[in-house]
């Protein structure tokens, strides 16, 4: 597949299964190496924008974190032309300053996940890319003055901290809860790893935008979360997340992001590409793009 113009890509998690606004929409279903992802992928404009979206639990919300195909999902968004991704995500507080509805931009991650595949790489093409700054940092403070700029009056920002993603589906006990916190977590999640790791394996900007909608379980003094608490939430935050990628699309395309993450094979990839076979060559070359 040929890629086409540089399209901003959003992952939608918890709640967002679609992207208002869009015009002359068209649904892809595409096919990777690594299997179908999570649902067909909807392009459109916004405005001017060129955009891509995609359901990560699939519509309907069909998927457990666990289910959800990081690599088919990013391994497409990028074949489709996304160099810059949001992926809008639930998640639990660990903080006390850390409110339910507040809206957070993790900057480093905690991967506790174990049951999932986390790379394009192996069967015998070999890379090591940086991750001590798992996110892009030019996103995301174009993402913070979009929050500023487009959330409703009353929601907070936490511009920085820490997201520890476990395999899920079930919520922490509370003592796993007391050991993110001790490990110094700020937030809880169960989707954004792989998933960040794959972005910059691909070369694709990737941010968070996090949807606090619990304080998880650490604190005894308050009923832990259940599903029906963080997706009421979640639910009262959407229109607001939507808003913030609206706003954040706007700008992106307006004044293009500059990213290291655009460049991140540069010095990561160990094989030679001249050692490749067609078939490797064929699959890396997306990633190179």
């Amino acid at each position: 597949m040929t890629a086409p113009s540089e399209r901003l890509g959003i992952i939608g998690g918890s709640g967002l299964y679609a992207f208002d606004g869009l015009r002359d929409v068209a649904q892809h279903v595409v096919e990777t190496p690594y299997g179908s992802p999570s649902d067909a992928i909807v392009t459109g404009q916004l405005g001017d924008a060129p955009v891509a979206f995609l359901a990560r639990h699939g519509r309907g919300h069909r998927l457990i974190p666990s289910e959800v195909p990081y690599r088919a999902n990013l391994y497409a968004l990028k074949l489709l032309g996304v160099r810059t991704l949001l992926a809008i995500s639930a998640v639990g507080s660990l903080r006390e300053d850390i409110a339910p509805l507040d809206m957070v931009i993790p900057d480093q991650f905690i991967d506790l996940t174990r049951a999932r595949a986390s790379t394009f790489f192996g069967d015998g093409v070999v890379a090591h890319v940086a991750m001590a700054e798992p996110t892009c940092g030019a996103l995301r403070s174009r993402l913070a003055l979009a929050v500023e700029a487009a959330a409703p009056k009353g929601i907070r920002l936490h511009r920085s901290a820490t997201y520890a993603c476990i395999e899920g589906p079930t919520f922490s006990t509370r003592a796993e809860s007391s050991m993110l916190r001790a490990l110094g977590a700020d937030i809880v999640g169960m989707t954004n790893m792989p998933e960040a790791k794959l972005a910059r394996e691909a070369q694709i900007a990737y941010a968070t935008l996090a949807l606090v909608t619990d304080y998880d379980c650490w604190d005894a003094a308050r009923e832990p979360v259940t599903a029906e608490l963080a997706i009421a939430n979640l639910m009262r935050n959407a229109s607001a997340a939507q808003r913030v990628a609206t706003a954040l699309i706007d700008m992106l395309h307006a004044k293009p992001l500059e990213s290291t993450a655009h460049q991140a094979l540069h010095t990561a990839l160990v094989t030679p590409l001249d050692r490749l076979t067609g078939e490797q060559r064929v699959r890396i070359d997306v990633l190179l793009r």
